[in-house]
């Protein structure tokens, strides 16, 4: 490669300074002709309002210093007892491992995987992927392929639900809080630092400006580049409808079935999401059953609404309300994932609880149904094209 088209990120940052640059807007497809940016300014586009890009001053090394201490702190969170429950002179400890283990055993491996998967998979692996793109970039080495890996990074990054998770494990401890002891373990502390360090890289991730200083590192990125606006797939319209019918279906046994069952000295109790809701407020625990009230029921309600009116609209080529409805879409894309709170807080009961004849609670089939309905609606938010609502006319092209 040619010595001309490297550059160290200092002088990409001082690019954003002092050039024009050109970008496509990913929600509405405009095509944008950027102004140099100060320090900690944000680029919006002048149509949609979405947030093209952020100067942030150093963000390689802040996301290569946060990436890394979030490493540490995750291999760290493996590496302890992660919370324990004593109950009646009995005590049960996990660490965050035993609930993949125990939900298989249990016969909920779907539910068990999908909880390693999010919860520890997806974020190493978009830590790794980070850090060797980014020791690349700084050390002025097109790293191989580069632009493969960044697009991935930002696909998994709605997936890795490290925040989500933490809220629902709160939730689960409240819930078994009055009835035992719980005690914090290590991993426990450490997988909040390592969720907050998590959080704190993904906020100086600015996709424009990484894939700004690829290009620059491999020139013949940049007609690429041109062509990577949003297509408009065929099939966009379709696959959407078909991923929310079928979320949609789920819906009924995912709120009909228990979500969860505890057997006690004898006895079986079945739980479903409202009937949960209940009990917590039932028992004083107004805060939390209104956070999963919220999260399980109210959330997959207005996505089957919003993601149903906006699919029907861009199918029919309404030019109506078309600020309003990119703003309603990407409200939807952001709070969908957080419907899994109730999965993941099913989950870790599920894998404390285990007192033999004393008290044992296991996932209920509603579990499987609801998590498939989160799944989906995420998906029909990911397949549904946003730049339909601004282009009317070019699916007859």
């Amino acid at each position: 490669m040619a010595k001309a088209a490297l550059i160290t990120t200092q002088q990409a940052e001082q690019q954003l300074q002092t050039e024009c640059f050109v970008v496509y807007c990913e929600e509405c497809g405009l095509k944008v002709k950027l102004p140099p940016l100060n320090p900690r300014q944000k680029a919006l586009c002048p149509r949609c309002g979405y947030l093209l890009t952020v100067f942030h001053p150093n963000a390689f090394e802040r996301v290569l210093a946060f990436s890394i201490t979030a490493l540490i702190l995750l291999v760290l969170s493996l590496s302890f007892d992660f919370v324990a429950l004593q109950f009646q002179g009995q005590v049960r400890t996990i660490s965050l491992l035993d609930s993949y283990f125990i939900l298989a055993d249990q016969g909920y491996m779907a539910i068990g995987l999908l909880l390693l998967l999010t919860v520890v998979l997806l974020p190493f692996i978009v830590i790794l992927a980070l850090l060797y793109l980014l020791f690349s970039l700084r050390n002025q080495r097109y790293p191989f392929k580069g632009e493969f890996i960044s697009q991935w990074v930002l696909a998994l990054l709605p997936w890795s639900m490290a925040e989500i998770f933490l809220i629902g494990v709160l939730v689960s401890l409240i819930k078994i809080s009055t009835m035992a002891t719980v005690v914090l373990g290590s991993s426990f502390y450490a997988y909040i630092l390592f969720s907050l360090s998590f959080i704190a890289a993904i906020q100086y991730i600015d996709k424009q400006h990484i894939q700004r200083v690829l290009s620059q590192l491999n020139p013949q990125l940049n007609n690429i580049n041109k062509q990577n606006i949003k297509q408009q797939a065929a099939l966009s319209i379709q696959k959407t409808w078909a991923l929310l019918f079928t979320a949609i279906l789920l819906y009924f046994p995912a709120n009909m079935l228990p979500i969860m069952t505890t057997r006690s000295l004898g006895k079986e109790e079945l739980n479903t999401i409202l009937g949960g809701v209940i009990v917590l407020w039932q028992s004083g625990s107004y805060p939390i059953a209104i956070v999963i009230f919220i999260a399980s029921i109210v959330v997959p309600i207005l996505k089957f609404i919003v993601l149903a009116w906006l699919n029907y609209s861009v199918q029919n080529q309404s030019d109506n309300f078309q600020l309003q409805r990119t703003q309603l879409y990407r409200f939807t894309e952001f709070i969908g994932r957080w419907s899994m709170i109730d999965v993941f807080a099913v989950a870790i009961l599920a894998s404390l609880i285990q007192l033999g004849t004393t008290m044992t609670i296991y996932p209920g089939k509603a579990a499987l149904a609801f998590t498939a309905v989160v799944i989906l609606t995420m998906l029909a938010a990911n397949t549904f094209d946003s730049t339909l609502i601004w282009k009317k006319n070019e699916r007859s092209k």
